[in-house]
């Protein structure tokens, strides 16, 4: 397997996927902290530090920093989600040590400018005030402070528009300095790359990170619930959603695949029944979500006033109906096909190679083996869906809807249909 790890003394975690027929490399730093190990009266901490990680060093500006990595061809960038922070660099294969160089001066030695920072802290308002101009984004944030009240996994991940706008300078450090630790980091690097000169590196670059400290988060309390949100919109936008399973569950892979089978392309179950034969909606869709703990099953459906109040029904009846009854076998080879080809083809990508790997490392700490994750596909069965199905829908459902929402039946209704 190309797939090679090293854990140094200090705790810091490398993995590469070696491609030696690239001429590029994609190599970044994936870090175990996001949204959810912030402190509500902080939320957005997590995602600021992202935005202003490239904001200076000693040594460089910001406009610096983006200069020297466009200078050469490559690219940079930065994500953050609910579990991981992600800083990486996409460029060609001689180019990997002023990468390397690149992100150890950001990590290791952030100086955070005043200046930077109202500068940032008015991108990051333009870019909740873009969110909240976008209903199918803001109904999943319902959902989610539905599903996890009072609790920073159900918080924003681009934060609070009060909250941001008073965030100062030492929060960002203090968050930096409790959860940029080795032991919280993952090294990633995919394409024509040397496991142990790239080893040589890291160890030699990465000496100045942060020490240990205590890194502990709220275990997730999915509660559910409902939320109406009375807008005046054209369309109606609905998530029904119920607590899932964590990714370490050995029914992950019948929860991903129920997702698909309902809800995951043109052919599947809820796009059949929805909108092609009854016309009542553009878009509809399903999937399964895990974190380290819990995890999510959502259905997203958008749709005019007029057909909401059989949108739900319709909706159910299919849950319903894939609780009773098996899957049919084409279904579930059509989704195992769908499933490995999304591994696959991911591979086709150096970026996703390095992002895919990080992840995996950071969850299971081990490197992914993808002949096993393929095996671990092909294990599900129409009963182990059929099983999930009725452990995950026979939960408390969380129910979100924003828009014109008067159309939509009762909460308890609608959770007397799921136990029909």
């Amino acid at each position: 397997m190309s797939i090679k790890t090293t854990t140094l003394d200090s705790g810091l975690r490398i993995i590469t996927d070696s491609v030696p027929e690239m001429e590029t490399v994609a190599l970044g730093v994936w870090a175990d902290v996001g949204t959810r190990h912030e402190d509500l009266k902080h939320n957005g901490v997590a995602h600021m530090v992202e935005h202003m990680m490239f904001n200076g060093t000693p040594t460089r500006t910001s406009l610096q920093i983006a200069e020297a990595i466009e200078d050469v061809g490559g690219q940079i960038n930065a994500y953050t989600s609910r579990e991981i922070t992600a800083y990486y660099i996409h460029l060609l294969k001689n180019d990997m040590p002023l990468a390397m160089d690149i992100l150890s001066d950001i990590l290791q030695r952030p100086t955070f400018p005043d200046a930077e920072l109202e500068k940032e802290r008015g991108v990051i308002l333009q870019e909740i005030g873009m969110t909240n101009d976008t209903p199918d984004d803001v109904v999943f944030d319902h959902y989610q402070e539905t599903a996890y009240p009072d609790q920073a996994l159900g918080a924003p991940i681009l934060g609070r528009e009060d909250i941001i706008q008073n965030m100062k300078k030492e929060t960002l450090y203090d968050y930096v300095h409790r959860f940029y630790t080795p032991k919280k980091l993952v090294i990633s690097a995919a394409g024509n790359i040397d496991h142990d000169a790239f080893v040589h590196t890291a160890q030699t670059m990465f000496s100045d990170l942060p020490k240990d400290s205590d890194q502990s988060y709220t275990p997730a309390r999915y509660k559910g619930g409902e939320v109406r949100v009375e807008k005046d919109l054209e369309q109606s936008h609905v998530v029904l959603g119920f607590r899932g399973i964590n990714r370490e569950d050995p029914d992950y892979y019948s929860a991903v695949m129920l997702g698909t089978i309902l809800g995951g392309g043109i052919s599947s179950r809820l796009f059949q029944e929805v909108r092609e034969k009854r016309g009542l909606v553009y878009s509809i869709y399903s999937s399964h979500s895990s974190y380290h703990d819990d995890g999510q099953f959502e259905i997203y459906a958008g749709t005019g006033p007029e057909s909401l109040n059989e949108l739900v029904p319709v909706t159910c009846t299919e849950l319903v109906k894939v609780m009773q009854n098996p899957v049919t076998e084409a279904e579930l080879n059509r989704a195992k096909a769908q499933i490995k080809a999304g591994i696959l083809m991911s591979r086709e990508s150096m970026l996703s190679r390095a992002n895919r790997q990080a992840k995996y490392f950071i969850n299971f700490n081990r490197a992914p083996d993808v002949a096993k994750l393929i095996a671990q596909v092909d294990a599900v069965t129409v009963y182990s869906v059929q099983k999930i199905a009725q452990k995950i829908f026979t939960g408390k459902p969380t129910l979100a809807a924003l828009g014109p929402v008067e159309g939509l039946e009762d909460y308890e209704k609608i959770t007397q249909r799921l136990a029909a």
